[in-house]
């Protein structure tokens, strides 16, 4: 399974759209800190024809530590779907369950992001199935790539399933 760059954008764009969706919920917690809006800014940068740089990957271990530093769960699930924005033009032709969590995780963090800042468990399912209608045919194909997610109990779980599911259909 060979990964194109065109790959890699079109898995990025999709990644900043959803990290995009996030991304005020993180803000309102931490207005001062530009980490994550500067991870999806990198992330854009190389969804619209940029180079993978050693900015980009500060940038995302910039968010992750973000995510680390504040105190809500809604900011942190927020600023964890910039990292993924950041880190998608990173993903590799392993075949590993590990790489479809990148191209799955931004999207997934969103949908926690917003359910937890709204305190309503089901506001995810209606955040995925937003990410599910906006993927591109690209990021339906990348995810095809690799072997599909197994149920899970946990909410992220079933968010991760629900999306995998919803791009492979």
């Amino acid at each position: 399974m060979k990964l194109t760059d065109e790959d890699r954008r079109g898995v990025t764009q999709f990644a900043v759209d959803c990290a995009e969706r996030a991304l005020p919920l993180f803000e309102a917690k931490a207005p001062a800190d530009t980490r994550p809006r500067e991870a999806i800014e990198a992330a854009r940068a190389y969804a619209l024809g940029g180079d993978r740089t050693a900015q980009l990957r500060s940038c995302a271990w910039a968010a992750q530590k973000a995510a680390g530093e504040v105190g809500d769960p809604a900011a942190k699930a927020a600023a964890r779907a910039a990292v993924g924005a950041a880190g998608a033009p990173y993903i590799h032709d392993l075949e590993s369950p590990h790489q479809l969590k990148h191209i799955l995780g931004p999207a997934v963090s969103m949908a926690q992001a917003r359910e937890l800042a709204a305190d309503d468990p089901g506001l995810g399912d209606g955040e995925i199935r937003w990410a599910i209608e906006h993927a591109s045919p690209t990021v339906r194909e990348v995810v095809r790539r690799w072997p599909g997610r197994d149920p899970s109990r946990s909410r992220v779980g079933t968010l991760y399933h629900q999306l995998d599911t919803g791009l492979r259909s």
